[in-house]
C-alpha cells in the first residue's frame, strides 16, 4: 500500500525514526542494520512495509530494497513474526541472513534471540530457494569454514573433548567470526570448553 517515504527525517532512534511528509509525521519502526546505513541528512527516503492487524496499522522502515524483500520472506514463515524478523535483520545483515538460510546454516540463525532450533529449522526449509531469487544481493558466499570447522573438531577430539560438545562450543566460535583459520578456532574452541 505504502512503497516509499520520502521526507524530512525528524527523529532518529535505534528501533525507529520519524519522517515528515507533506506535515504529516510518520513512525517506522526500523532494524538496527538500517540504524546504521541512515546517514546524519535532512532528507531520506525508506522502503516501507504496511502491516495491518486487527488493532493496528505498522510502518516498518528500510534503507534497502533488499532488507525490506528479506523482512517479507522472514514474516511468511509461520512461527517468525515482524518483531522476531527485525530482531533477526538487527543480528544479521541480509547478507548473513540469506547465507545462513542459503547454507542451511541452523546455529547462525538459532543465535538470534528468540529463535529456536524449531524456528531456524522451518524458516531455512521454507525459504531456501525463495531467498536466492532476491535480487541485488550479490553472490552467496558459501561456507569455507566447513573443512575449516571439520578440521577443527577432528582436533578436539584427538583432544579427548565428546564431538557434541564440541561442535557446540566451535559453532558459537565461527557465528562470531566465520574467517577464523582452524589453529584460532582450536584455540578459541579450547577456552570455553
Amino acid at each position: 500500500m505504502i512503497a516509499h517515504l520520502k521526507g524530512k527525517l525528524v527523529e532518529k532512534n535505534p528501533t525507529y525514526v520519524i519522517i515528515e511528509c507533506n506535515g504529516v509525521g510518520y513512525f517506522l519502526n526500523i532494524s538496527l542494520h538500517t540504524f546504521s546505513q541512515l546517514k546524519d541528512q535532512e532528507n531520506i527516503q525508506l522502503f516501507t512495509h504496511l502491516q495491518v492487524k486487527e488493532d493496528s496499522h505498522t510502518l516498518f522502515g528500510f534503507v534497502e530494497k533488499t532488507e525490506r524483500e528479506v523482512f517479507r520472506l522472514l514474516i511468511s514463515v509461520s512461527g517468525v513474526g515482524s518483531s522476531t524478523a527485525r530482531t533477526m535483520l538487527s543480528s544479521l545483515s541480509p547478507a548473513q541472513v540469506r547465507d545462513a538460510i542459503a547454507n542451511g546454516d541452523v546455529p547462525i540463525i538459532q543465535g538470534v534471540k528468540g529463535i529456536g532450533a524449531k524456528t531456524a529449522q522451518r524458516v531455512i526449509l521454507d525459504l531456501k530457494d525463495k531467498i536466492l531469487k532476491v535480487q541485488d544481493m550479490g553472490e552467496v558466499s558459501l561456507q569455507s569454514n566447513n573443512t575449516s570447522k571439520e578440521e577443527a573438531l577432528s582436533a578436539l577430539e584427538v583432544l579427548g573433548f565428546v564431538r557434541r560438545q564440541s561442535e557446540k562450543v566451535v559453532d558459537k566460535v565461527l557465528s562470531e567470526d566465520p574467517s577464523l583459520s582452524v589453529e584460532n578456532i582450536i584455540k578459541l574452541a579450547l577456552k570455553n570448553l
